[in-house]
């Protein structure tokens, strides 16, 4: 199919521009916009506060609006995610609206807008809204005294880091809300009596274990089998009774202790000199270090941050300030080197970010999550606080500071810290991705010389294919999805934002290379080499052949016909989204791509059979989820048609009369007529292979054979020649020079 005449691709380009620009200039007149004014117009006020008839206007001080019965005021409504980060397991903002009413306590909570992907994997959603309004009523004047710990959570199994997320969001932002407008007599924060402490860099700690932990340098957190036992049998819930810890009362079920080694004399003693200095290489300035060990029947870690990213087992406490920590802020530790430390079985280094509002000089708790199994798939839990406060030998009394400083550091700024960091700590995932995007270009290139010889064309694909699956989809979860693609129409629509696509670097780079590909190669350089769900079909396929299993070759006016299902999808979703992008998220579970790369086929049965159904199909007729169901192949296919060059070579043979191409395309992208179609091929090379091929391209053995005749006629007439030469009278007889 032919691409756009350049006039009319000019013109496109401009009119897609300016779109853009318009978009992106009303998204950013939204950007300042908080939440409240949103989502208050979504809800009514009574909802929120009883006998509540409507909203005041939005304060100028405090992201809030007034609740009112006529004139009176009853209490204060918000969203939490306008005070504090309310990201959950998904990596997108869970908005809950709550009011506060002017006792200090919550009136009403509602789950406004989340995208967490409990709902798909078995949990229902009026499961999660159910446990929000549990909220309703909660003293935030009693919060306050115990630093948030005076309630307790009511977990989800399944469901543990969106639970704590949604949790701490409204306990923190409910408090800053009740201390901005002195709800409940709560104030904006007492003032310190006596000096600012801060860090002491020339304090010495003891080099042994026995002295750091009984002076306060080291803190423990000793829970035995009775103590565990007990605390369940207390639980609501009498199931968790009924499942006793296994092990005799004075067995040990965790032993954990805490210390903060980004204090230096903390750090050369618990980590030596050594280590202490690798340290630097890891944090940033103003960064945090807390060393946890632990050793028993239960782990502090657990298993899920390995999959979700997330030790949603431990939470760090301080005042309003809860910090949960991901796979980027955690270390490993190889040894404790105080002397006469005890063998752990667990050693690890968690990063407490600069601008998370940690004070290292103010006391803070470690708040350990204890499961417990009451069903096959059911968990209650319970908390226990390990308490820490950095002993006064590391303390040091703060000069006043001057009438005049720097401005405090701005949201922007911190979240500008917060994407740099994430690519810091992703470094070696992006250089593999870099080095991926430069081979492949190499190779889209010089396509010429890597297709001159088809096994290694075919080793190069494997290889490559091999490489996408296991470390971009599977290690690093760079599976792209038209919920993208639909969350960059919305953020344009809504507020674009470059942090929100700088928090996660695998994808932007993803996304800005699939731009650049699509002007030169159109969608197959993402589609047929980088889409990991792509390459696990394509592999499985492969094996499926050496194993002898028949192929299926759809007729071609089926096979035509079937390329608009996935259009279609993909429009559907597209419409959907405008009007609700959760909604369309939903739908979106058209493409197997969470279940089979990014949970790994770890998530409820129908969506594993769903995704193994089509891997299943694909055996018989390769990449058929591709060819006929992907609506992210057709969202790129669509702006694919504005690509500047056409880098396949074809002969004026090709479809008229051969058709060796057009066999042995595996996705059936070529037209009888000899055409490539550039929203359907994937640029697998394989054509290209044919076409300089000897043994299976007609015009190229065509050639050879022309060559080999005229190469035959000249060897003949030099022999005539050389036979006339040797019977000539003058020469006949004599040596022929």
């Amino acid at each position: 199919m032919p691409s756009l005449p350049a006039p009319g691709r000019a013109i496109l380009l401009r009119l897609l521009a300016a779109l853009a620009s318009l978009l992106l200039l009303v998204g950013l007149a939204q950007a300042d916009e908080p939440f409240i004014t949103r989502f208050a117009a979504e809800v009514p006020a009574a909802r929120l506060v009883p006998g509540a008839d409507g909203y005041g206007p939005p304060r100028a001080d405090v992201a809030v609006v007034p609740v009112l019965k006529g004139t009176e005021t009853l209490g204060y409504a918000f969203v939490t995610s306008d005070f504090v980060g309310t990201t959950g397991y998904s990596g997108k903002p869970i908005h809950v609206l709550m009011a506060i009413g002017l006792d200090g306590r919550v009136s009403g909570v509602e789950l406004v807008k989340h995208s967490e992907p409990i709902v798909l994997v078995g949990i229902p959603d009026a499961r999660i809204r159910k446990m929000v309004s549990g909220y309703v009523g909660m003293d935030l004047v009693a919060e306050a005294a115990e630093e948030g710990s005076a309630h307790e959570i009511d977990i989800i199994s399944g469901a543990t880091v969106t639970i704590m997320v949604i949790d701490d969001s409204i306990v923190r932002s409910g408090l800053k809300v009740a201390r901005a407008l002195g709800l409940g007599g709560l104030e904006a924060g007492a003032v310190r009596q006596g000096p600012r402490l801060e860090v002491d860099p020339e304090a010495a700690a003891p080099a042994d274990w026995l002295s750091l932990t009984g002076d306060g340098t080291l803190r423990r957190l000793s829970l035995d089998v009775a103590q565990i036992n007990a605390a369940f049998a207390a639980h609501s819930d009498p199931r968790a009774a009924a499942r006793p810890q296994a092990g005799a009362d004075d067995a040990t079920f965790i032993d954990m202790v805490a210390g903060l080694v980004s204090v230096p004399g903390i750090g050369r003693s618990l980590l030596g000199e050594a280590e202490q200095a690798n340290l630097g290489q890891w944090v940033q300035p103003g960064d945090h270090v807390l060393m946890l060990a632990g050793r028993g029947a239960y782990s502090y870690k657990g298993s899920g941050y390995v999959r979700g990213g997330i030790f949603d087992r431990i939470v760090l406490v301080q005042g309003d300030v809860s910090i949960r920590f991901r796979d980027r802020m955690h270390r490993r530790l190889g040894a404790i080197a105080a002397a006469g430390a005890p063998q752990m079985t667990e050693m690890d280094l968690f990063r407490i970010p600069a601008d998370s509002g940690f004070d290292s000089a103010e006391p803070f708790r470690i708040q350990l999550l204890v499961q417990r199994e009451v069903g096959p798939i059911e968990k209650v839990f319970t908390t226990f606080d390990l308490g820490y406060q950095l002993p006064a030998r590391y303390l040091r009394a703060v000069a006043p500071a001057a009438a005049v400083g720097p401005e405090p550091q701005t949201e922007a700024a911190a979240q500008a810290q917060l994407w740099k960091r994430i690519w810091q700590d992703n470094r070696s995932r992006i250089a593999a991705l870099l080095t991926m995007l430069g081979v492949l270009t190499a190779a889209f290139f010089f396509q010429s010389f890597l297709t001159a010889s088809a096994r290694l064309t075919f080793w190069f694909r494997i290889a490559f294919l091999s490489t996408t699956l296991v470390v971009l989809g599977w290690y690093a979860n760079a599976q792209l999805s038209v919920v993208n693609l639909m969350a960059l129409v919305g953020s344009l629509r809504d507020g674009f934002s470059w942090q929100a696509f700088l928090l996660d670097p695998m994808t932007f780079i993803l996304w800005f290379s699939v731009a650049a590909a699509l002007v030169f190669w159109g969608r197959g350089a993402y589609c047929g080499w980088l889409c990991p769900f792509g390459a696990l079909q394509e592999l499985t396929n492969r094996l499926a052949k050496l194993a002898r299993i028949p192929q299926v070759t759809l007729p071609w006016g089926l096979h035509e016909r079937l390329w608009a299902v996935k259009y279609i999808l993909f429009l559907g979703l597209f419409g959907v989204s405008l009007a609700s992008i959760e909604q369309a998220e939903h739908l979106a579970e058209v493409e197997p791509f969470k279940t089979a790369i990014i949970l790994k086929f770890d998530r409820a049965w129908p969506f594993v059979l769903y995704a193994l159904v089509l891997l299943g199909i694909g055996l018989f007729v390769e990449r058929f989820y591709c060819r006929y169901l992907c609506p992210l192949g057709a969202g790129l296919a669509i702006p694919a048609r504005i690509r500047m060059f056409d880098w396949l070579k074809r002969y004026r043979e090709c479809g008229n009369p051969c058709q060796t191409c057009a066999r042995d395309c595996m996705v059936q992208a070529i037209h009888p007529t000899g055409e490539i179609n550039p929203n359907e091929c994937l640029n697998c090379l394989n054509c290209q292979v044919h076409y300089q091929s000897k043994t299976t391209c007609p015009v190229v053995i065509k050639k050879l054979k022309r060559r080999e005749t005229a190469s035959a006629n000249t060897v003949a007439v030099r022999e005539a020649l050389e036979q006339a030469i040797q019977n000539h009278p003058n020469v006949k007889g004599k040596a022929h020079v």
